[in-house]
């Protein structure tokens, strides 16, 4: 930051500065991201839905009263060259912060030099803060009071979802924009213009130019570090003609973009999930492998795997649940390649098996319920009775032993409180196993029901003396 107050960093100067021999050396010597750097919105590549006629952040530039903004996005989208443009839309000095690198002084420095212009000049500062989320929620606290007052006008950016990462209270004072990866037409535009702007003498082939819109993956600051080693070496040998071949040889692979904790990671898992209870084994396969491609563990991944397997197939097919299980024991004992096999083998599985969360429903609704219920009492007759006191106590009393019932089934018994009526949260879907758990629960039911009504009948219209015979005791 320069000591000059009314030149940090700032964006607000009306006209160019005059370029001089070593201005344009110095250019030269930037990185062609830093020279192919916007001067103004209309240079912007991509964003149209923010930037767009007639879209938010447009008419925030054209409205003439910046606002403070969270821009969030992926790496290499233009968060930081949207905050200096505003900065230079509004004439206003530019401070940036990095989260990462700084701290509560560099927080304390910013309020210090706002103050003195604001004095000066009754204007606010832009505040750019990047990597917001990585400021601690005291060091976000910070902002607060100065961003109320007016006193900055605050930008921040970030690649997770500030609905997790930034404090609500300087959520509720900024608006937020999503930024999207750039498109292949974006690259490409970007790549036309650098390629007029930069090196006109240097053409690309189609397939060459598809190998680096594919390395970049959206970031336009990772695709023109690519074309600016693969224009410096092309120049550097006299090629004026870059080819697929070429560019194969010059950059070295890449992954995807992936981040091990952040937003994408969980865009990731969630878009594996649901394609395997979407029933579709390649969608599953090919998320399963971006993932491994990015450099995910592959024994999270088998967790993942193990959890599907029980809230969405459950006792529709119980041996998805096995079969999970089983590929994460092969992959601890295996490793990399050979355990990603399991891992695929479990997925494509999972994706084709029956699916039930009937389990999974019935679970979550019989645990909200004993939450909000009270504590009732087991019933006498389901109570163990170890001692003799417990016996006398009446403990186990009129329990009927199922295995001694026919079909090993104590049919019209009751197992809930004697206070509480019965409760069917679990209902078998018609898919897979639970067709067979289905029927056998419709025939249980039907045997309850005409027990009870035989047990309620006068004792004239009895039939036997069934449900009259010396109850057993649990010989446990």
């Amino acid at each position: 930051m320069q000591d000059n107050l009314f030149e940090f960093e700032s964006a607000g100067s009306s006209s160019e500065p005059t370029k001089t021999k070593k201005n344009n050396v110095e250019d030269k010597a930037s990185p062609l991201a830093e020279r192919m750097r916007p001067k103004t919105i209309n240079e912007v590549v991509g964003q149209k839905q923010i930037l767009g006629e007639g879209k938010a952040l447009r008419s925030a530039f054209e409205s003439g009263h910046p606002h403070s903004m969270i821009l969030w996005g992926p790496p290499g989208v233009g968060k930081t060259t949207l905050a200096r443009l505003m900065a230079d839309a509004f004439h206003l000095p530019f401070i940036s912060i990095s989260a990462v690198l700084g701290g509560v002084k560099d927080i304390r420095d910013a309020v210090e030099k706002a103050t003195k212009y604001r004095e000066a000049t009754g204007k606010s500062t832009v505040v750019f803060v990047d990597e917001v989320h990585r400021f601690s929620k005291s060091q976000q606290d910070a902002f607060l009071p100065h961003v109320e007052s007016g006193l900055f006008t605050f930008i921040g950016a970030t690649t997770e979802n500030p609905s997790f990462e930034v404090i609500s209270a300087l959520l509720s004072r900024s608006n937020v924009y999503v930024l999207e990866s750039l498109s292949k037409a974006d690259l490409n535009e970007l790549l036309e213009r650098a390629n007029k702007q930069e090196f006109p003498d240097i053409s690309f082939e189609e397939k060459s130019k598809d190998i680096l819109f594919n390395l970049a993956d959206g970031d336009a600051r990772r695709f023109l570090n690519a074309v600016d080693v693969i224009t410096t070496v092309a120049r550097d040998n006299g090629i004026h003609v870059i080819t697929e071949d070429f560019v194969r040889k010059t950059l070295p692979s890449t992954i995807r973009r992936f981040d091990k904790g952040g937003e994408n990671f969980y865009d990731q898992i969630s878009a594996l999930h649901k394609s395997v209870r979407g029933s579709d084994p390649d969608a599953a396969l090919y998320w399963m492998c971006r993932m491994l491609d990015g450099g995910v563990d592959p024994l999270y991944l088998g967790r993942r795997l193990v959890r599907m397997s029980i809230e969405d197939i459950s006792l529709a097919d119980p041996r998805a649940i096995t079969l999970a299980s089983e590929a994460v024991r092969i992959y601890e004992r295996l490793g990399s390649p050979e355990g990603e096999l399991a891992l695929a083998n479990a997925v494509i599985y999972l994706a084709m098996a029956p699916k039930s969360n009937a389990v999974y429903k019935a679970y979550n609704q019989m645990k909200a319920f004993v939450k909000k219920d009270s504590t009732r009492a087991v019933p006498l007759k389901l109570r163990n009775a170890p001692t003799k006191l417990m016996g006398d106590l009446g403990y186990g009393t009129h329990y009927r032993y199922a295995h001694d019932e026919e079909g090993a089934f104590a049919a019209g018994e009751k197992y809930f409180p004697d206070d509480l009526e019965e409760l069917r949260f679990y209902h078998p879907v018609p898919r897979g196993l639970e067709i067979k758990i289905g029927e056998r629960l419709k025939e249980l039911q039907r045997l309850n029901q005409e027990a009870r009504v035989a047990q309620s009948a006068p004792e004239g219209l009895k039939t036997g003396n069934k449900y009259n015979e010396p109850e057993h005791v649990n010989p446990k």
